[in-house]
């Protein structure tokens, strides 16, 4: 037992030290990526052994391996084993695997939380060296800005792009705000300003009945995506003037009681996409089809809000969430790998099926650019979500990503919660984070 814990001990400090070290300025947009410091693109060895080994922490890449993968290639000359973790599990059971590389996954999936730990380490492979050229890709260059490490090395890929919106009800828009239609509601909530003053107005034409958002949690990757600098630069703690920004909104609309002060995830947060309290929610591409639809129906009533959303962008441009693939360094299974990760993040006709099949927006753009104009969304009150997807994405930047992301806002968002429900005071609130990042992240500067 004591042997595990200091293998565990080993490899987060590790991982803590490379993942938190500075980052280099990578170039944003869509297309195909361009770098001028080239990895040289090789073919993948030979497979040594008669199994490939998947991990992933979600059930979407399992489905895509066994009813779509093994299907297109029934006749593989090895196995495919898929071990599917608990997302709170995976990577206390993964950091100790790659480390010691004893029943370690060959092809492992990473969640936006915590790719760039993994891909600013030893760990990962650079998929140059598996023919993957990042250079001859039609991948939008942010997935590709995410998974690709301080050196310029591509360490992963993913088949999606996961740009947020803003998904609002159009009879709450139309009672309180005189118009649904999207561009128009856009223009009202345009900026951080503007959606105040559209939350203040629902909510004083409602006598308080309506609240603008049902959780403060939902605005918190919106403001994040609009910083100028991340968490680190150059091995510094930075704290962006978006994060002070965020505070001030938090205090502003709880005090006012313009959300319904639920906790994104629990009971009291997805009733309200089946009631008629909470004007609309911040939600990426996946929380169309795995939130909002899933939870439109009133469990004691029976009615649905289906076809009573529309979407528009909102105050700022964001992206949440995704699932990238990335190989480990030392397979002895790279030609199977590298045949995995193309086909599920590079395959035109896999893409395309999968597009059609699931409504999951794509992040190859030419596979986007092909199907964008034939998506209607009954749920959207026929609007086209795909179209829309397509002018957002190109507004994401991904550049200020580190790996240490997740732990610093899992802090900030302690003292965020006590700060806009008024149990400590902003310098207080401000300093508490300070100091338990400090101790968290003892190497970096302040």
């Amino acid at each position: 037992m004591k042997r595990w814990v200091s293998l565990l001990l080993v490899v987060t400090m590790l991982f803590s030290l490379t993942a938190c070290g500075s980052s280099e300025d990578k170039d944003t947009g869509t297309g195909t990526a361009s770098t001028t410091e080239k990895s040289k693109v090789e073919a993948p060895a030979e497979n040594k052994t008669d199994k490939l080994v998947v991990w992933t922490f979600t059930d979407e890449i399992k489905g895509m391996i066994e009813n779509y993968y093994l299907k297109a290639h029934p006749d593989l000359p090895y196995e495919v084993e898929i071990v599917v973790i608990p997302n709170d599990q995976y990577q206390s059971k993964l950091d100790p695997a790659l480390a010691s590389g004893k029943s370690a996954p060959d092809v492992f999936a990473l969640e936006a939380a915590y790719v760039n730990k993994y891909v600013d380490s030893k760990f990962t492979a650079d998929l140059a060296s598996v023919g993957i050229d990042k250079n001859n890709v039609d991948t939008m260059q942010y997935v590709l800005d995410v998974a690709t490490d301080s050196e310029g090395k591509l360490k992963g890929l993913s088949w999606q792009a996961t740009p947020g919106a803003f998904f609002y009800r159009r009879s709450i828009a139309k009672e309180y705000l005189g118009t649904d239609d999207p561009a128009e509601v856009q223009a009202m909530v345009a900026d951080f300003d503007k959606f105040y003053d559209t939350a203040k107005k629902i909510y004083d034409g409602s006598n308080g009945e309506v609240k603008a958002i049902s959780s403060l949690g939902d605005l918190v990757q919106v403001f994040y995506a609009a910083r100028e600098n991340g968490w680190v630069v150059d091995n510094k703690f930075v704290i962006d003037p978006k994060v002070e920004e965020l505070l001030d909104m938090g205090r502003q609309l709880e005090s006012e009681g313009l959300t319904n002060q639920a906790e994104q995830w629990t009971e009291n947060w997805f009733a309200s996409m089946s009631g008629n309290d909470v004007f609309g929610y911040f939600l990426p591409t996946w929380g169309l089809h795995y939130v909002l639809k899933t939870n439109a129906v009133n469990a004691e009533t029976g009615a649905s809000t289906e076809g009573d959303w529309a979407m528009i962008q909102g105050p700022s441009p964001y992206f949440w969430g995704g699932t990238w693939v990335a190989m480990r360094d030392g397979s002895e299974m790279e030609q199977a790998a590298a045949d995995l990760i193309r086909y599920l993040t590079l395959d035109e006709d896999f893409l395309t099926t999968w597009a059609n099949d699931t409504g999951d927006f794509l992040s190859n753009g030419a596979v986007v650019s092909a199907i964008k104009d034939d998506f209607t969304e009954p749920f959207l009150g026929g609007q086209n979500h795909y179209a829309a997807f397509a002018e957002m994405a190109p507004e994401i930047d991904a550049s200020i990503l580190t790996g240490a992301d997740k732990d610093i806002q899992d802090l900030f968002t302690e003292q965020l919660t006590a700060y806009s429900k008024g149990e400590k005071e902003k310098d207080a609130a401000i300093a508490d984070f300070k100091t338990s990042v400090q101790n968290l992240f003892p190497n970096l500067e302040y």
